[in-house]
């Protein structure tokens, strides 16, 4: 399949009339063939129109045909073959196995959602039958199913070429709840969405959808996001990257004439609380597994370890010790771009230049290339506490060591943080009274409490929580990732009176559907 640089609106491929640039290879740092054409505002509206008008018959289509046309897109992926997963390792300087497990990923979560559809509890059917004889007044009947909330935006991810960018989650998500969707390509893995956009756009026409279902739009530049976020006819909006640019797309999102949400999922340094029973019986062990966590993926995960506590002493000394040793001797690797790579420098140069931080250990410095180097610095709670820029994410294999004199300095910690997407309780049997008083604390801080792990590597699974109170996500109430991340993309409606023969078929008494329905309260399945 022939890469063209040309965005996909619908069925079309279209030069978009904006500036030209190039992918870029972070290994080599040259520029990658073909140039790309940025979309304007005429690709835009295009594409959001198509959208509007696909909406209705799009979200009328059974879940059966839904479910088969994320698994044709899934194939389409597969049938890709080697160009895909070569293409990205040129555009993201990622390993050949950590992409081939990224496109398994992404075939996995279209098949999740496929699996979703055809269970049918999405739908939340509700059912309250009238009750005419009800004193001192009756009830009429009512019935609730949720629905397709409408077009939705999606910002490919600069991190996940393929697993968070064209056909991840929130594509996958929005599509089975039966949106439109719009991408917006991510620009430093260009040619890896078109790819992919290609084969979406294949899915769409196999299976006789509308083609405003899909469209693909590739560009540089902050204008092209922030039209089509502006566009009336889009009704949501998902994204995965910086705070800076979350804040922004929720900032013009909230100026539309109709505001509409936007789920961001932005920032975090996943604290790991290592526990004084649990430091004490397995420091070194602990050091190994939080370094391992600390530069897998160069550190360009969001759930990466950016944060350590224990209690100061002998066990925390020898975790600082085995972990310092350790992390001397990994070698710096390629980051994803070069804007990354500068950021992650930066970051790490703020925190060597704080006299309240000292650095502990180093990796393995390159001589060219965006190669970051991973690094482990140390504070101690107070200071930690007294400074809020050491609570800043370093995206890339940087992380912060606390020293907290007592439980209760590392309680008081816990509750200085801001919102997470994860927490880590490395623990033993002995550690089970500490633990119970940090849980509310990280309840009301975090998306995911892990015992004895790391935080990095999210289950794509019907109980996975991929979000977190801000920053870590705009909204807590949902995930990005797992089969309920489909409720962002839905909303109720209630059916009052309507009869049997107008009702949506998963409300109707004799339940074509087959599937789980709440009649005055109490799950029915009949």
């Amino acid at each position: 399949m022939n890469i063209t640089g040309e965005s996909l609106i619908g069925a079309s491929s279209i030069k978009g009339g904006g500036a030209d640039f190039f992918a870029f290879d972070p290994s080599t740092a040259k520029d990658i063939e073909p140039a790309f054409h940025t979309a304007g505002k005429a690709e835009i509206d295009c594409a959001c129109d198509l959208a509007r008008i696909a909406f209705d018959p799009y979200r009328a289509t059974s879940q059966e045909e839904r479910a088969r046309f994320l698994e044709t897109i899934a194939q389409n992926i597969l049938d890709l073959g080697d160009q895909l997963i070569e293409r990205a390792m040129s555009e993201s300087g990622l390993p050949k196995a950590r992409l081939e497990g990224e496109r398994g990923r992404t075939v996995g979560q279209l098949k999740l959602f496929a699996e979703v559809l055809r269970e049918g509890s999405w739908q939340e059917a509700r059912i309250d039958p009238a009750l005419p004889e009800r004193q001192p007044l009756p009830r009429v009947d009512l019935r609730l199913r949720m629905i397709a909330l409408g077009p939705v935006a999606v910002f490919g991810a600069s991190n996940f070429p393929l697993a968070f960018s064209v056909a991840g989650g929130d594509t996958a998500a929005a599509l089975a709840a039966g949106c439109p969707v719009v991408v917006k390509a991510h620009p430093a893995h260009p040619g890896t969405s078109e790819l992919v956009g290609r084969a979406i756009q294949k899915a769409v026409a196999t299976a006789g959808l509308p083609e405003g279902v899909f469209s693909l739009l590739t560009g540089i530049g902050n204008e092209l996001g922030t039209e089509l976020v502006r566009h009336p006819a889009i009704q949501a909006v998902g994204f995965t990257g910086s705070r800076h640019g979350g804040l922004a797309l929720m900032a013009v999102a909230a100026a539309r004439p109709q505001p509409i949400p936007v789920y961001a999922e932005m920032s975090s340094i996943n604290p790991v609380f290592l526990l004084p029973h649990a430091l004490a019986e397995r420091a070194e062990a602990l050091a190994s597994g939080f370094v391992d966590s600390l530069v897998l993926g160069v550190g360009q995960f969001c759930t990466n370890p950016g944060l350590v506590l224990g209690l100061a002493g002998p066990d925390l000394e020898r975790f600082q010790s085995a972990a310092a040793d350790q992390l001397a001797q990994r070698n710096a690797a390629t980051m994803l771009t070069a804007g990354i790579h500068q950021a992650y420098q930066k970051g790490v140069g703020r925190l060597a230049a704080n006299t309240k931080v000292h650095q502990l250990s180093q990796g393995v410095a390159a001589d060219a290339g965006c190669k970051g180097v991973p690094t482990l610095f140390a504070t101690s709670a107070r200071d930690f506490l007294n400074d809020p820029q050491l609570s800043e994410e370093v995206f890339g294999p940087a992380s912060l060591l606390i020293s907290c004199r007592d439980v209760a300095e590392m309680r008081e910690v816990a509750e200085h943080l801001e919102g997470q997407l994860t927490a880590t309780l490395q623990m033993a049997d002995g550690d089970h009274g500490t633990v119970r008083d940090l849980l509310p604390i990280l309840e009301r801080k975090v998306g995911r409490i892990l015992a004895n792990g790391f935080p990095t590597g999210v289950e794509v699974s019907y109980s996975m929580v991929h979000g977190g109170p801000f920053p870590a996500t705009s909204d807590s109430r949902v995930t990005s990732v797992g089969a309920t991340s489909i409720e962002r993309f839905l909303r109720p409606v209630s059916y009052q009176n309507l009869p049997q023969d107008l009702l949506p078929a998963a409300l109707q008494d004799d339940n074509p559907l087959g599937i789980w329905q709440r009649i005055n309260g109490q799950l029915s399945y009949r």
